[in-house]
């Protein structure tokens, strides 16, 4: 696999030190994704566009299509090809949105630094799987689907109730102990010198492990519509939600649905209670009402501890 793309070199995704939930949430969202995207928050430095770009190249052989800052609707959701204009001809042009249907994956970095009113049209096309364009004399409709992954700095402003709302899954950075620090550099190191290797075991091997990874995926992929969700599972994820306050129904609906990706990874026949339990802080930890008006995203003891015995009793 090539892990150079123009000047940017993508550390092989089974490289990627720790940040374990923000792994599981990618593949998740890959196996079913009806769950509707990942928004991945973290201070800067903390691997988020690495990972991103990393499970890109190893689930789709390429990189994800990036939505740029400064898009705009034409760029966004197709338009007209000027220079076709320019000669008189009417000629539609493809938008960001079609590109990631053929690529698999949209990437939006600072996504809260993003106007509003683009974030709502792209998530309700991950939302419905339908792209419909009405404007400037084009009306085109489309059945598009596509992997959204979204990552953004909360120290430079969030994003308002309503859209976070409709991100599926969220999850937060991991602060990396002494040891997994080591561990990193000592991984962006090898990766730097095994790239000017004419041959490289180390490569070779990481390229092994994303193939596995790859293999995995599309084997729970396969496996999600026969993973069963037994009656209790539903009403164990209403009980939780409720514990925890979670504003609207999305939040137990999205858990319910990564649940069943997390069995169908597993190889599980049906949802089991550690299922449900692994994916709650990510459907629910920006749906609770102290995170939806700005508070903090961190799933704490505290917010465990409101679900425990729900799960003891199970």
């Amino acid at each position: 696999m090539n892990r150079t793309t123009g000047d940017v070199r993508i550390l092989p995704y089974s490289r990627v030190v720790e940040q374990d939930d923000l792994k599981l949430a990618l593949e998740l969202n890959h196996v079913l994704p009806r769950i509707g995207g990942v928004l991945m928050a973290g201070a800067r430095g903390t691997a988020k566009s690495t990972l991103v770009r990393a499970f890109a190249l190893m689930a789709h052989a390429e990189l994800p299509v990036t939505l740029p800052i400064n898009a705009t609707d034409d760029r966004v959701l197709g338009g007209w090809e000027l220079d076709a204009l320019i000669r008189g001809e009417a000629r539609p042009q493809p938008g960001l949105l079609e590109e990631a249907d053929e690529k698999g994956l949209l990437y939006i970095d600072e996504v809260n630094l993003l106007d509003d009113h683009l974030v709502n049209i792209i998530l309700d096309v991950v939302s419905t799987g339908v792209l419909s364009v009405q404007r400037e004399g084009l009306a085109a409709a489309k059945h598009i689907s596509f992997g959204l992954v979204g990552t953004m700095n909360p120290e430079e402003g969030g994003l308002r109730p309503q859209l976070l709302d409709r991100f599926g899954l969220m999850v937060t950075t991991a602060q990396l102990d002494v040891g997994a620090r080591h561990r990193m550099i000592r991984t962006v190191l090898d990766f730097e010198e095994e790239l000017g290797k004419e041959h490289s075991d180390w490569l070779a091997a990481a390229d092994r492990d994303d193939a596995a990874n790859r293999s995995r995926l599309d084997t729970a992929r396969r496996r999600v519509p026969e993973t069963r969700v037994p009656d209790g599972i539903v009403r164990l994820c209403a009980e939780a939600a409720e514990r925890v306050d979670a504003v609207g129904q999305r939040g137990e609906i999205v858990a319910t649905l990564a649940a069943r990706a997390l069995a169908a990874l597993e190889g599980a026949d049906q949802v089991q209670p550690e299922h449900l339990l692994r994916v709650l802080p990510m459907a629910l930890r920006h749906r609770r009402p102290e995170s939806a008006h700005g508070g903090m995203f961190d799933w704490g003891p505290d917010d465990e501890a409101r679900v425990k015995d729900l799960f003891d009793t199970v």
